[in-house]
């Protein structure tokens, strides 16, 4: 049985102050760098053997602390876990936008087939290159134990179409930043075979609530 972690980078600077990031960059706060190292406390007697990472700054930044306390140096730069595209909003502050803007931003939670911003991406564009990741992981070698290190929305698409949704279905699974997740791939009797969810969104390592949680 092949195991899967994912994590949800470390809180950002965009995060505390509500701007919205998409594919755009913010650095880690020192809360998301000890959000950082508290995931790595936690994943570091895993037996990691991979790293595959959104080559964003948020992410790497988060990596490079798990790498180092897990001793990983296999590390994987992937373009296809990068956050969703969120176009001609990205940087712009979640309560400056206008009535319209913030429709188009809805439609990314509400269950808009086919919603997107302006010069974006949709779900559905979003859920397929984060699948053909998923799926390279197949051909590692036997013994393998990857890790993800991504994005709230990419995972949260990730996790929610292989419980069977729709990639624009309502958004309900949270996941907060540092996040630890669980996917296998196994044939079971009482499963479907391939792609099953064991555990998502796991806090119990975190010692202070998300703040992009609490304000919301």
């Amino acid at each position: 049985m092949l195991q899967v972690y994912l994590v949800r980078h470390g809180e950002t600077e965009w995060n505390v102050a509500r701007r919205i990031q998409g594919q755009s960059d913010s650095i880690l706060t020192s809360a998301g760098e000890h959000q950082a190292c508290l995931v790595a406390d936690r994943v570091k007697s895993l037996g990691i053997t991979h790293i595959f990472t959104s080559d964003l700054g948020r992410t790497r930044r988060t990596t490079d602390i798990i790498a180092q306390a897990c001793g990983c140096s296999q590390i994987l730069m992937e373009p296809g876990l990068r956050e969703l595209d969120m176009g001609i909003l990205e940087g712009r502050l979640i309560d400056s936008l206008s009535s319209e803007e913030e429709g188009w931003r809805k439609q990314l939670v509400n269950g808009t087939p086919d919603g997107r911003i302006p010069q974006g991406e949709s779900m559905a564009e979003l859920a397929l290159r984060v699948h053909r990741v998923l799926d390279n992981c197949l051909s590692l070698p036997d013994g393998s134990r990857p890790l993800f290190v991504s994005h709230g929305i990419a995972l949260g698409c990730l996790i929610s179409t292989l419980l069977g949704l729709p990639a624009w279905a309502e958004r309900r699974l949270r996941l907060r930043n540092c996040s630890l997740s669980r996917i296998d791939y196994q044939q079971s009797l009482w499963l479907a075979s391939g792609w099953v969810v064991e555990t998502a969104g796991d806090v119990s390592h975190l010692d202070a609530p998300a703040l992009d949680e609490l304000q919301r």
